[in-house]
Order: structure tokens, then sequence, then C-alpha cells
């Protein structure tokens, strides 16, 4: 989709034989990877790239030998539109919150991810860098929300009227006492057991011959609909219509009290008048190999590398790269002020680009997905990426991706793994003529056929044979390959 006039994309293949050291597991010569150098890129080249398990560090951008590195890395997207927040992400959120509309700082341990750190481009700064980080903002989708979620007070009750009664999960709707002690086993019911309803003593706990009692904000969303329902018969008595609106408001009612929160309810959130800190975000076009595009159907931004700021209070006190591409936001690296480590900026980031995307999604209906960079099973401290569900991992063999839950049984019984399990499946973007791969030789473009005759010298054959191959027929024939 490269724009009227901009530059074609133009590297230089380096092959990838030398090993070198690995930033995860520290083998010195372990990491074993392809690279070229990115002259230019249009975005739709790299869009491809990154599909087929290439990654960008500044303009130098490279592919893991899979089956012979020590820790292989598998390219990870997030379903932007379908995510869902888990239990640590919204604590994070309303960390931030809480600390933006109220002030308070939260005196408990940072759960903050680890660090990738093999960066070729880290920048000399005061901040903490983070490479590829979960930098995000993204979707449009209400997520789902687990059980135990639910039942998570934090300070949604605090300052409640008095009429609330704070009430702990029914933990048993019955007791069981076993019958015969050699009987019991756990985790599956015994037939001497005998269900019996016990009254407590005071203080041990819920009297269950009574009902369950209830939040406070729950009987008054109950009052409120009663009063609904009460208004809409004065002005409906005696219309046959009237039963059917307090049904629908009835419906309404309930499915909007169950619906759980979307990123989105967290993170634009209206702020008190009175808000003692003030956080603003500010984005611009960065140096990078992309070439920057603005196409009348792409997002209001454009396509391209973009600084992203995060402003508190005056203070810039992070700085996220991200890529827009066709169809994602892919982030490259966050730096961070590491005073305002407890805030948790790298999940916080991470969880405002997916909610990012999911805005770019509204103007660009094919951009729907978030890259993380890659995912290293191998490493422990790497496998926070798999957090953000729904995820997929890209098969390295035949580049389809597949969803993460069905790739971490494959990955816990070898570090390297084809996903795809249709034994006949190939790489359908594989090299097929090489003749048609596009080379620039003294400032002229030709096929690899008209160079490959050309040429005075041993024969570079070997090497434009593997560099097509792992860019692809289709990347081979649109990027220019430099020769000199």
């Amino acid at each position: 989709m490269a724009a009227a006039g901009s530059s074609p994309t133009i590297v230089e293949y380096f092959g990838g034989e030398d090993g070198y050291r690995c930033g995860y597991c520290k083998n010195e010569s372990g990491n074993l990877s392809h690279g070229m150098w990115a002259h230019s890129m249009t975005v739709q080249d790299y869009q491809d790239l990154i599909d087929r398990g290439w990654r960008r560090s500044g303009k130098y951008v490279y592919k893991p030998i899979m089956n012979q590195t020590c820790c292989p890395q598998y390219t990870i997207r997030c379903q932007a539109l379908r995510f869902q927040t888990s239990k640590s992400h919204k604590k994070v959120l309303k960390k931030m919150l809480k600390f933006i509309s109220k002030g308070d700082v939260s005196k408990a341990v940072s759960e903050e991810e680890p660090m990738d750190s093999h960066v070729e481009d880290a920048v000399s700064c005061g901040f903490v860098h983070r490479s590829e980080s979960h930098v995000s903002e993204a979707e449009l989708t209400p997520l789902n929300e687990d059980h135990t979620d639910r039942v998570e007070k934090e300070d949604e009750d605090k300052g409640e009227t008095k009429e609330e009664v704070n009430v702990k999960k029914a933990e048993l709707a019955s007791l069981q006492i076993p019958g015969d002690k050699d009987a019991a086993v756990p985790g599956e019911p015994s037939s001497s057991t005998k269900t019996v309803h016990a009254s407590p003593k005071p203080g041990k706990g819920a009297d269950l011959s009574k009902p369950p009692c209830r939040k406070a904000k729950d009987i008054r969303k109950e009052r409120k609909l009663q009063k609904l329902l009460q208004n809409q018969r004065c002005t409906l008595e005696g219309s046959p219509l009237q039963a059917e609106h307090q049904a629908l408001l009835l419906q309404n009612s309930k499915s909007t009290a169950n619906q759980p929160k979307s990123i989105e309810d967290f993170i634009f959130v209206p702020l008190p008048d009175d808000a003692p800190h003030k956080l603003e975000f500010t984005r611009f076009l960065c140096d990078s190999p992309l070439e920057a595009e603005n196409p009348p159907n792409g997002p209001d931004c454009g396509y391209g590398s973009f600084h992203q700021q995060y402003w508190l209070d005056g203070k810039i006190i992070a700085v996220g790269v991200i890529d827009i591409l066709p169809y994602c936001v892919s982030s490259v690296y966050l730096y961070y002020d590491p005073d305002y480590s407890f805030l948790s900026l790298g999940v916080y980031s991470a969880l405002r680009e997916i909610a990012f995307t999911r805005q770019l999604h509204e103007k660009a209906p094919d951009l729907c997905f978030y890259y993380m960079g890659f995912y290293i099973h191998s490493c422990p401290k790497m496998r926070y990426k798999g957090q953000y569900r729904p995820s997929d991992l890209l098969c390295p063999e035949t580049y389809v991706w597949t969803p993460i839950e069905q790739c971490l049984p494959l990955l816990e019984l070898s570090k390297y793994s084809r996903f795809n399990q249709d034994a006949k499946a190939v790489d359908e973007d594989g090299i097929k003529e090489l003749g048609r791969v596009r080379v620039l030789h003294k400032r002229t473009i030709m096929p690899y056929s008209v160079y490959k005759k050309r040429r005075k010298g041993p024969s570079d054959e070997a090497s434009v044979q593997q560099y097509a191959s792992l860019v692809g027929q289709t990347c081979s024939e649109r990027m220019l390959l430099f020769r000199s």
C-alpha cells in the first residue's frame, strides 16, 4: 500500500551465521539471527516482514534463526478488539486512576513486568529503557470478567452508606461432614458425606439459614429501577405497550449492571475538577526507516513511527515508540523515569497502546492488532507477554497465527516448535522465482535474472536465495535489495 511518490524499501542483507551474546540466557555466542539494514522501508513492507518473524531495532531489521538460536523468539500479537483485562491489569489501571484523581500512592511493591534486555539502539538518557515493552492503547469490545473480579471491591465500596453490609463471598452453600474419615478424598464427593445446614456461632461466618446480604450499591440500583418503572407506569398507564416497556427496562438494567468494565472505562474515565494530578499525552512522528504515509482511508495520524510522550503535571515521565502499520500498532520500546516506577508504567503504557489500537480501528477497520515484539518461553521472565489475552504466536515455519493456548504445551516440551499441526502445510509465500527478486545495482533497478548476467566476480546466488526465502516472494518483488 505504498503511497504514490513514496520511497521504495531499500535494504542491504547481511546473512547471519555468526552468533553473539544473548541478553536473555547470557550465552556468549548462542544468539543467532539474520539481519539487514533498512535505508528506507514502506509500512506495508514492514507489516509483511513482521508477519514473517522480522523485527526492527532502529534501522536494523533482524529475524532470529529459530531452530538454532539459544532462546527462540516468537512473534506475538494481541487481538486488541477482543482484549480482556486481567485482574493484575485492572490493579495497575486503578492504581494510576487513584494516583491522578486522589493523589494516592500505593505502598505495595510494584508489580512491574521485567524488561527486555536485548536492545541494539538504546538511547543514552536518565530513563529506564524497556525494549519492545507492552506500551499500549486500544479496543472496543466489552471484556470478560472472571468471577473473582466481580467480588473485588478495592475502592468501589469506600464511602458507601450505612445500609451497606460488607459481605464475604459465600464460601459454602452447605457444610459437608464426612461420615468416615478414611472415605474422604480431596476433590471427590464421598458416598458417606452428609449435607447439613448449620447456623454458625456468633462471629463465625454467614448464617446459611438466612438469605445472603447484598451490597448497598446493588440495593440502590434496584431502587432506581423501581422508580423508573413507577414513572413509566404513570406515563404509560392503560397503554398496551406498558408491559413491553417495563420488561425492556428491566432487561437493559440487568445487562448494564452485569457488564464488565472495558479498558476504556478505566483509562478514559472523567476526572474530578480538583484532581491533584494531570496526565497528558502527545504523539508525533519520529526518525525511523519507515516512510510516513497518510492515505485517506487510514487513521487520522497516518502510518509510520511515532513518539508517544506521557506528561505528568507538566513533566515528561515516559516516552514510548510505536509503529502504526496497516494492520497493527507495533510496540518498539519504552523509556520511563524510574522515580515513577511505582505506577507500573510498562504495564500501563501497554494497556494504553491497546486502547489506542481500538481507537485507530474506528477509522481504519483493518487495523485491529497490537504487536508486542517477541515472546520467549524459554526465558521465564519474558513470559509476561502471554498474559495479554487473547494472543497469537507466529508459526516459525509456515507463518500462520496460532492461539497461544495451543502453543504453550508444545513449548513446554521443546523450546523450538512448529505450531502449525498440519504436516503438509508449507510457507505459502515461499520463494518460487528467484529471477524476479528486485535488485538495486549502480542506481538501476532490475530483476535478479538481469543482474546475475551483468555481475562480475563470484556468484552471490546462495545469499540472494537465502534473503528471498526469509522475506518471502511478495516482499522480494517489491523491496529493493542493494548490491554493490
